[in-house]
């Protein structure tokens, strides 16, 4: 939200009140209080009718400093809240400033007022003049925040954006929509930004946040809330990566998906006919062309029309649940279904869930209803313990039958004119509603399938919502525009603290020409999760041309060869909250020229991926310092290429950008015919560009009964050993491999 009219005006209609002179500070033994008069005090008599500003600086972690403005106290207190998990560490307070960690607010002294955020020596961001404002106006009261932005410093997250990466120069509204993937509305708001300049910022409210990124004022974030009360949290990196990581252990870190779920999912797609049959022989054509299938998920019309959500199977197409679930669990398959937290008047639940006082209701007492999407329906209110386990109930007996995933669709058609049963607050309850739903799905699996087995396809989400993976990027276009703005929202998305990430393979909606559907197939099994899914048409391949079929297995075959790889750094989001798919500007944060890239990512911490977003195979990309090794090379091209540089090449269908970063040690699993598997079991190292020193390498084993590889490179000797079972194992150099028997705990390998 906008509240000036230029540089020197306000808008029409509104008074804003900032803080223009420290009065008066009160330091306690982990907090600060400082009240800011809005006139600069020269006498007694100034103090009448001069309103106070209240700002409270408290420290809920190391390095994290949280910052409370408030005009008037008095008002209510207001629920929901986003939980966050405070560990203080050691804190120093005294007449001007509160020092977490490394980092410190200092309140300047006397008239020129100003709380500057400072760390290692110097001043990250602040709050100077005009920064503060309490705003009045014609709509209500507002609050806002500004913090300076030095030059080239760039501002990323905010949730799943699919404009730029870089937000500077956007307006960013945090509010959930049902909008698509082609517009500024978004399904996973978060109000949470880092940048470049070594810090991070959440603003601590569950309810619409209005960002202008160096919009309103070029050279600040602003941001802005209803009431007379904003609070934020200044997380001190210094690394984009290190406040990642701080983040996510305020608000919550991703729990491990199992590793099937890293397989390829298949879907019925939306509103085409399918039945049994239909599956069957999507199963079967998967099977008879080699093509590994994990997950076969049932959409919407696995329910009866009208009757979403009834959680009952449509008989007239699927007429023995139980028994299709079996066969397909006896071909190695899991399944998923598409549910969503609404509940049709046509459904038998709608009654009952009416009568029990489990819907959500207008302040009037009715039910609230609409006819958008369904006809009628309402909505489960998940703030009443007994609705909460009434819905859980119906995913329980699901569960039970043998369904392995939910696709927790929607979540954000959420209205605001509504009473909810503990008192939330509508206006806070809208973005907020998709953390309840979602956790009570998810809980469901974890209960029935058992701790680390619990998966969803989600697509709403907010601040904590990356506790419960997997999320996926929405309604998309069968284009190369579209799958380039999936990736911006992906990118997006995993730089507001999410850890896994999917899209629709070819697109959702249309039909993809045969080249949109080939390239698609390589960035969508070079990204966490992998499915395909559409709207009016099926995403089998051998139904755009025979080459897909190809293109589709070689990757999956490729996906699964790496899994000892992508499963580590599963690990490690679920450890330390650090995206498997992560921006080049998380990746390499010294690097400039990373800046501003949001065609291609790291998929962990060593594989360069950069999509081909054209039918002849042209790709432009940029490679980090240092000698790369490209994995899938394409005709023509070396092996290796020296950065920094920009490169330009074209790839066939059956390649893409995939290059190994210098030094490391890759991993690489022997079956490519699933994704779960024994990954120590015949796994080959691969080592590229090693560098001196000594590398250990951990390739996961079930049950955390891991294998840890070392590696260590002295002159011309490298030295590989092996801690943990003893298994049949690889390692390979170039075109040397040298095989070590099942008792043997290390073997040298000469360079040259």
């Amino acid at each position: 939200m906008k509240f000036t009219d230029g540089y020197w005006r306000k808008r029409d209609g509104l008074t804003v009140l900032h803080p223009a002179h420290l009065q008066d500070t009160q330091p306690g033994a982990d907090s600060l209080t400082a009240w800011a008069a809005v006139r600069r005090i020269h006498h007694r008599g100034d103090t009448l009718n001069a309103p106070l500003i209240t700002v409270t600086c408290t420290a809920p972690a190391p390095d994290v400093i949280r910052v409370t403005i408030e005009h008037f106290q008095g008002e209510r207190s207001l629920t929901p809240n986003f939980h966050i998990s405070e560990s203080p560490g050691d804190v120093t307070v005294d007449a001007t400033s509160i020092t977490s960690g490394a980092l410190t607010a200092r309140f300047s002294d006397g008239d020129n007022w100003a709380l500057d955020f400072l760390a290692d020596g110097r001043r990250l961001t602040g709050s100077g003049w005009k920064g503060m404002g309490v705003v009045t106006g014609p709509d209500g009261d507002y609050i806002h925040e500004q913090l300076d932005l030095g030059v080239g410093h760039a501002v990323y997250g905010l949730g799943e954006r699919f404009g730029p990466l870089v937000k500077n120069g956007q307006t960013v509204d945090v509010w959930q929509e049902d909008g698509g993937t082609s517009s500024e509305q978004s399904y996973k708001n978060v109000p949470f930004y880092f940048t470049n300049g070594g810090y991070g910022v959440l603003v601590d409210h569950p309810g619409k946040v209005s960002f202008e990124v160096a919009s309103e004022m070029v050279t600040r974030t602003q941001f802005s809330v209803a009431g007379q009360r904003l609070s934020y949290l200044v997380i001190y990196g210094p690394t984009p990566a290190d406040v990642i990581r701080k983040y996510t252990a305020l608000t919550g870190r991703p729990a491990l998906p199992p590793a099937w779920s890293f397989g390829l999912w298949l879907t019925t797609s939306f509103t085409t006919d399918y039945d049994e049959e239909t599956v069957n022989k999507f199963v079967g054509g998967m099977a008879d062309r080699d093509l590994p299938l994990s997950v076969f998920h049932f959409d919407c019309f696995w329910m009866r029309e009208f009757n979403w959500c009834d959680f009952e199977w449509d008989s007239r197409v699927f007429p023995d649940p139980p028994g299709m679930l079996k066969r397909l669990a006896d071909r190695g398959l899991k399944t998923c279904l598409w549910i969503n937290p609404y509940i049709a008047q046509r459904s038998p639940l709608f009654a009952e869930g009416k009568s029990k006082g489990f819907l959500v209701r207008r302040p009037n007492g009715d039910v609230f209803q609409w006819d958008l999407w369904q006809a009628g329906m309402a909505l489960v209110d998940f703030t009443n313990p007994e609705a909460r386990e009434w819905y859980a109930g119906k995913l329980r007996a699901l569960a039970e039958m043998g369904v392995d995933a939910f696709k927790s669709d929607f979540g954000e058609r959420v209205p605001t004119d509504v009473v909810w049963h503990d008192g939330s607050d509508p206006e806070r309850m809208h973005n907020y509603y998709t953390q309840l739903y979602n956790e009570v799905v998810f809980d469901v699996l974890r209960e029935v399938k058992g701790e680390g087995e619990a998966v969803l396809f989600a697509r709403s989400a907010t601040v904590g919502g990356q506790q419960f993976p997997v999320h996926w990027g929405g309604d998309n276009s069968s284009t190369f525009e579209s799958m380039a703005e999936s990736l911006r929202g992906g990118l997006s998305l995993m730089s507001s603290g999410f850890g896994f990430w999917s899209h629709d393979i070819g697109g959702f909606e249309g039909m993809p020409d045969p080249a949109v559907f080939k390239r698609w197939v390589a960035f969508g099994l070079l990204s966490s999760h992998s499915r395909l899914h559409g709207s009016s048409s099926y995403r089998v391949p051998w139904l755009f041309d025979e080459e897909a079929v190809d293109v589709l297995r070689s990757f999956t075959h490729l996906k699964h060869r790496l899994m000892p790889y992508i499963y580590a750094a599963a690990r490690e989001a679920h450890l330390t909250g650090l995206p498997v798919m992560r921006p080049m500007a998380v990746a390499f944060p010294a690097d400039p020229a990373v800046t501003y890239l949001d065609r291609q990512y790291m998929l962990g911490p060593d594989l360069l991926v950069a999509p081909v977003f054209a039918a002849a195979g042209d790709v432009s990309y940029y490679v980090p310092a240092g000698r790369w090794t490209r994995y899938l090379p394409a005709t023509g091209t070396a092996t290796t290429v020296e950065g920094p540089a920009w490169i330009q090449e074209t790839h066939g269908f059956d390649t893409a950008p995939l290059l190994v970063r210098p030094g490391t040690v890759l991993p690489v699993g022997a079956r490519q015919d699933r994704p779960d598997y024994d990954y120590r079991d015949g796994v080959t190292l691969h080592l590229f560009e090693p560098a001196p020193g000594k590398t250990a390498v951990v390739v996961p084993g079930p049950a955390g009964a891991d294998t840890v590889f070392t590696v260590s490179v002295e002159g011309s000797q490298i030295v590989v050993g092996r801690m943990g079972h003893p298994l049949p194992w690889n390692v390979k150099l170039g075109d040397t491999v040298t095989e070590l028997a099942a008792d043997q705990d290390s073997c040298t390998l000469t360079l040259g």
